[in-house]
């Protein structure tokens, strides 16, 4: 019994200096953003400058890391993987993805959840296939860990983020604007650190710019993070409009529009529930866009089966801001099936007055 109890003694105190060396390594190579980073902007083709009175499109998207399309679920939703099927599966989603992108033919390319080099999806640096066509492309990372520890088995390596493009049209220059994290150590070490990427866009004959704003927020907190950053985020984007210039804010709020539980009320919040977009967030003039008749979101507590609507949760927390000065002709979830992501594009027309 003596030598049960020692060899027991034993392994719970390797597990434990195993742990302690995970988090003290986890610790010493934690993702940490200045408040403010400049952000490379690559051209790859030629870019004109925005001139009032033109008409802009915009296609945001959260594409899941090209890993949880029609056949996903995830782990933190109520499913059960932490990656996607197999390499194969990867490629297939982004190729659709991508194809989805050059069929919209927007101005503008707003995405969240790009992998630049993860466990899971295999080391594909997505960027280079969603770009091809493309003028000019910025990124920022919102998650960068060299092991994320959870579940069983982990999801490993992940280096992720925002990703900005633009078809024929200028990148000035861009900036990683840091978010409060609501996360304290050691939860911190492994989890997001959200952010904006900013992107500024010269308007000709004029002195403004157009400030184009990617944006990812909390999903998985106790919903003070996700209004902080919301509060961040407002206030970026009306001191950008006070000093003259035109701004557009898009992508995925992990919060609800106004409007979304009469069309979507929410039967699964033990699986997930979003937050709650206040709906006298902005000021007199801005512009909420987005469009209820489609959803941008479902549940990832199951593979996609649209039948079955008792298993199957649908959202809209994907839209867009945009500012007094310009006006909206029109916005429209695309209706994508679900097929390559958990998320539909939102696709936005606007004209800078």
């Amino acid at each position: 019994m003596k030598k049960i109890l020692k060899a027991l003694l034993i392994l719970v105190l390797i597990v434990i200096a195993a742990a302690v060396l995970l988090f003290g390594w986890l610790t010493a190579a934690e993702y940490r953003p200045a408040p403010v980073e400049d952000a490379e902007v690559l051209r790859t083709g030629e870019n004109a400058s925005l001139a009032v009175g033109d008409t802009v499109t915009v296609l945001s998207w959260n594409v899941g890391y090209g890993g949880l399309g029609k056949d996903s679920d995830f782990f933190m939703d109520g499913g059960k993987d932490s990656k996607s099927a197999d390499r194969e599966t990867v490629g297939r989603y982004l190729e659709g993805i991508h194809r989805t992108i050059v069929d919209q033919d927007p101005d503008l390319v707003l995405l969240q959840e790009v992998d630049t080099d993860s466990s899971r999806t295999y080391g594909i640096d997505e960027r280079g296939l969603l770009a091809q066509g493309m003028s000019s492309q910025t990124f920022a990372f919102n998650y960068s860990c060299p092991f994320v520890p959870i579940p069983m088995p982990p999801i490993g390596k992940v280096h992720s983020g925002l990703f900005t493009m633009t078809n024929g049209v200028e990148i000035e220059r861009a900036e990683r604007i840091s978010l409060p994290c609501p996360f304290t150590w050691p939860t911190r070490v492994a989890n997001l650190k959200r952010c904006l990427l900013v992107s500024y866009l010269p308007v000709a004959g004029s002195d403004k710019q157009l400030v184009l704003v990617n944006l990812h927020l909390e999903a998985y907190d106790d919903g003070e993070g996700k209004v902080a950053q919301t509060n961040q985020l407002r206030e970026f984007i009306t001191a950008e409009y006070e000093k003259g210039n035109y701004v557009i804010a898009g992508g995925d709020f992990n919060q609800i529009f106004p409007g979304n539980l009469a069309r979507y009320p929410n039967t699964h919040p033990e699986n997930w529930e979003p937050g709650v977009l206040d709906a006298n967030l902005l000021p007199d003039g801005w512009a909420l866009a987005y469009d209820l008749r489609t959803p941008t979101c479902r549940l990832l507590n199951q593979p996609y089966d649209p039948s079955d609507t008792v298993g199957t949760q649908y959202y809209v927390i994907d839209g867009l801001i945009v500012s007094p000065n310009m006006t909206v002709k029109s916005v429209e979830t695309i209706d994508a099936q679900f097929e390559n992501s958990d998320h539909n594009p939102v696709r936005l027309e606007v004209v800078l007055n």
